[in-house]
């Protein structure tokens, strides 16, 4: 809590937080106006409901200082710009009233008041508003007419986010706010009042990292690639006049970006894509170094420069069917199969390394390095389930070596101190393999994916996607299974060594010889191995997982 108390937490209405000569501005490099008819039925939704209601939660606001009574909207401007285009739709209510003198005196001096307090002062020659919230560099000018004149503009050429800003409007001005000048005005006094939003102020982008990072971890879904592009962005125009079409060209990118990674996958890859450039930090010292990467105009178009890079790259890595890896050349298409391992068991730590590696090394050495990474984590992660933390550090180690170029091929990777100090070998692997257990009935593809690859080693090609999973000793076993396993058969249920794969699971509670009819005739390897056994019991899963723990020392072995 200490850390929301520097950030200064509070309380306020939607009035409150217009009031007393406040300003707000939307950063001039923040995403544009985005919100669309499913958030503006969900927020009218909200405000049906305040006549009942004390009043209605609208989130966490986080402001940054800039001047006394100046603040810039870090989160929150799609709240801030829709809550002001319902006040200036019932504006325009007001004004309806007034042009057909409908008393007219009592509705100006209504709508002077509330021009006042929620959009800002009006300029008694020009009679034009001086707001208090300004939009960023797409979105400014379009709102600012609305506010002048209560009319969107209706122009030609309309860019597709000023067409949402009217059609915002139009939609709450034809919703019903009251039909007499009273009624709107206590309409807007309920949105003031009662729309409630929690306001943090922090000093700078640093802070205002640390507010996304420990508001997302508590599942406060902020934009974190919106707080990083104001950085760069305002880096890159801080020494130099770039124009708009500049602007235009660096937006597109950063939309580029964005679009091929999410929100949610950014921080990863920020994280990632840092990590085999630097040392790795904790996440919460991630922003304070990316922006000693970017301090400069020129280090700033540098680093977006390499996220516009890498994107794809990441994105690729995380999605093996995604199609930008057919268009790569063929020696590429085998890293579909490990990265579907990696994706089945939400394995990333390796994509630092893999990023570096996919830019500076021969698709040759490219693939190798996958497999010898892909070997190690399924020793490494998967069976002997050891801690990332150490893997995270001595991958930042070899990543880097592989950017700057001092491991050239993947044997530089595989023969490397660090490399080997996270690989388990064969005797700590196989005796962590001799006991495993997956639940199997949450974690069926990923054992038919271990149990496939093992196949394959033995020569019969599987796919696991088309196999199903056999209990050799069934889940829910028939009476004559406990003279094998008394009350224990709970215990063998989800060990490697009582399952098996087959195309077609048809055998359910059979006993253990008419399933062994079956298996013989089957063309699966560790089926046919499972006919060896008269009996099925306790003593024979341990044969049959120790003999498996040694298929798999070789089925993922680096030699």
């Amino acid at each position: 809590m200490s850390d929301f108390m520097l950030m200064e937490p509070t309380n306020q209405s939607f009035g409150e937080l217009l009031s007393n000569g406040v300003k707000y501005f939307v950063p001039r490099f923040q995403r544009d106006y985005a919100w669309g008819v499913e958030q503006w039925e969900d927020l009218w939704a909200d405000i049906e409901t305040l006549e009942e209601e004390h009043y209605h939660y609208m989130g966490y606001i986080v402001l940054q200082r800039k001047e006394q009574y100046n603040f810039e909207i870090i989160d929150g401007q799609q709240r801030l710009i829709t809550l002001s285009l319902i006040i200036l739709s019932s504006m325009k209510k007001l004004q309806d009233l007034i042009d057909r003198d409908i008393e007219a005196n009592e509705n100006l001096e209504r709508l002077k008041e509330i021009t006042g307090r929620f959009i800002g002062s009006k300029d008694i020659v020009s009679l034009k508003v001086s707001n208090k919230l300004f939009l960023n560099r797409n979105n400014n000018r379009f709102y600012k007419r609305i506010c002048d004149t209560l009319i969107p503009p209706n122009d030609r050429g309309v860019i597709s986010t000023n067409k949402l800003l009217r059609k915002a409007f139009d939609f709450f001005y034809h919703k019903n706010m009251g039909a007499k000048g009273n009624e709107i005005a206590i309409f807007i006094e309920r949105i003031a009042s009662k729309m409630m939003f929690t306001k943090i102020i922090v000093q700078d982008n640093l802070n205002a990292y640390k507010v996304f990072e420990t508001l997302n971890a508590r599942g406060v879904q902020l934009s974190t690639p919106d707080l990083l592009k104001n950085y760069i962005f305002s880096v890159i125009t801080s020494q130099a006049d770039v124009d708009d079409n500049k602007l235009d060209e660096l937006d597109s990118d950063w939309a580029c970006i964005v679009e091929q990674l999410g929100n949610t996958s950014f921080t990863d890859f920020t994280r990632y894509h840092h990590n085999f450039h630097k040392k790795s930090v904790t996440k919460k010292d991630l922003f304070k170094s990316i922006r000693k990467m970017a301090d400069t105009p020129k280090n700033a178009y540098k680093y977006l420069e390499s996220l516009s890079n890498y994107a794809p790259i990441y994105a690729s890595l995380l999605n093996p069917d995604d199609e930008w890896w057919s268009e790569q050349k063929d020696i590429y298409l085998e890293a579909r199969h490990y990265l579907d391992g990696f994706r089945l068991f939400n394995i990333k730590q390796p994509f630092t390394i893999l990023m570096a590696a996919f830019t500076n090394f021969t698709g040759i050495e490219f693939i190798k390095t996958l497999k010898y990474i892909f070997f190690l984590s399924i020793r490494y992660n998967i069976i002997c389930r050891f801690s990332p933390n150490e893997q995270d550090r001595f991958y930042n180690q070899i990543a880097i070596k592989v950017f700057n170029k001092e491991f050239k091929r993947a044997s530089h990777i595989k023969n490397s101190e660090e490399f080997q100090r996270l690989y388990p070998n064969d005797i700590i692997f196989k005796n962590a393999f001799e006991f495993y257990k997956m639940p199997s009935r949450r974690s069926s593809k990923k054992i038919r994916f271990l149990l496939s690859e093992i196949e394959n080693y033995l020569g019969y090609k599987t796919d696991y996607h088309k196999t199903t999973l056999e209990h050799i000793c069934p889940y829910n076993p028939e009476d004559g299974w406990h003279e094998y396993f008394g009350e224990g058969a709970s215990d063998v249920y989800d060990r490697l060594g009582n399952m098996i794969l087959l195309e077609k699971d048809e055998l359910k509670r059979k006993n253990f010889y008419l399933k062994k009819e079956f298996y013989v005739s089957t063309p699966f390897p560790l089926a046919k191995k499972i006919c060896k056994y008269e009996e099925w019991n306790l003593h024979n899963v341990n044969d049959f997982q120790s003999w498996l723990s040694k298929q798999a020392i070789n089925t993922w072995i680096v030699s």
